[in-house]
């Protein structure tokens, strides 16, 4: 007999970010593991909807059948409290949490207060709370109050991919990946590459400049501003099909976050046998193996500037990363499904 459950996500499920990734792929593989998922477009805008936008999304998570289980995604649950609370008694509700709301980049210390006391009311009402990392599920445990056998660790999966051999160039390849927003660090980036114009490299941005229009015009004034024009550029979103391509040709990925709840991207650079910089923030050094990358504090231009330089300079020192990167096995999306269905099946 086929289960049903219902997957409640803010806005277009396409949208090209880790966390929507996350949900896509958890989606497609229930089916073969017994399970068929009803997808519920909550709205966009959220974490911050418009009066009118919550509305509708409240109206459609009540009008729910009872006893179905309801995996909400975590940008919007964290900002729907009343709601959990009113539908927590007859909808087993599941808590999707790729990181904690009040940890985005680039709010005031009243937004973030607020959006951390709307999550913890909100999570209190949850039957199960999933997280991407078990770094995310201490932080809940620690700061939110959530009981271990609530909080439940279902990292992503991750598609292997042959590294092909690459190209033997003159300028190093370097690739971030990410959706341009304050968090990811990519002011901190140029910042640091503006020191290395004596060497010889590179650099392809691939993410949604969508998301953050300020900050992708920020971005873009930063890089003409500090003359990296020519060496700098900004792709936009694209599709899977191209980024495969793209980490196919990096010789390294760069991605200076100020938090990830685990970072998928890290992860399918490694797959792809790209060696990675990144930082210690979140659960980040849990993600990237030492023997397969350079981690360094965030907000560090001076550290990230440095490592940089290392790498670029000394492609032996890439090669060493890259065959650690070759050698790391993550779990594969089925397998991560199969955890995932357990939570949901402990609803019963």
């Amino acid at each position: 007999m086929v289960k049903e459950v219902v997957f409640a996500v803010p806005g277009d499920l396409a949208t090209p970010t880790g966390g929507y990734t996350y949900d896509r792929r958890i989606i497609a593989e229930l089916p073969a593991l017994g399970w068929r998922a009803q997808v519920l477009d909550l709205g966009d805008g959220f974490p911050r909807p418009t009066a009118t936008t919550r509305a509708a999304a409240c109206a459609q998570l009540a009008a729910l059948p009872s006893g179905r289980p309801v995996v909400i995604d975590g940008l919007a649950f964290g900002v729907l409290p009343d709601a959990a609370g009113t539908l927590h008694s007859h909808l087993p509700l599941v808590a999707l949490v790729h990181h904690p709301l009040a940890l985005e980049s680039g709010l005031s210390a009243g937004e973030a207060a607020a959006l951390r006391q709307s999550e913890r009311a909100a999570l209190a009402c949850a039957r199960r709370v999933i997280v991407t990392s078990a770094a995310t599920a201490r932080l809940l445990a620690a700061d939110y109050d959530l009981p271990a056998d609530r909080l439940a660790v279902v990292e992503p999966g991750t598609d292997r991919s042959e590294a092909p051999p690459r190209a033997s160039e003159d300028a190093v390849a370097l690739l971030s990946v990410g959706a341009v927003v304050p968090r990811k660090g990519y002011d901190v980036l140029v910042a640091a590459l503006a020191r290395l114009e004596d060497l010889h490299w590179r650099l392809i941005i691939a993410g949604d400049c969508a998301r953050s229009p300020e900050a992708a015009r920020r971005l873009a004034a930063d890089i003409a501003r500090l003359g990296l024009a020519e060496r700098v550029t900004m792709l936009g979103a694209v599709p899977s099909d191209r980024l495969a391509t793209l980490y196919a040709a990096a010789d390294l990925f760069v991605l200076p976050s100020r938090f990830e709840g685990y970072g998928m991207a890290y992860a399918e650079a490694i797959a792809h046998g790209v060696p990675v910089v990144g930082t210690t923030a979140g659960a980040i050094p849990e993600t990237v193996p030492a023997g397969a990358g350079v981690l360094v504090p965030p907000d560090d231009v001076d550290a990230l500037a440095a490592a940089l330089r290392r790498l670029i300079e000394r492609p032996d020192e890439r090669r060493r990363l890259a065959a650690g990167a070759r050698a790391t096995n993550f779990p594969s999306w089925r397998d991560q499904s199969a955890l995932f269905v357990r939570v949901l099946e402990s609803l019963a």
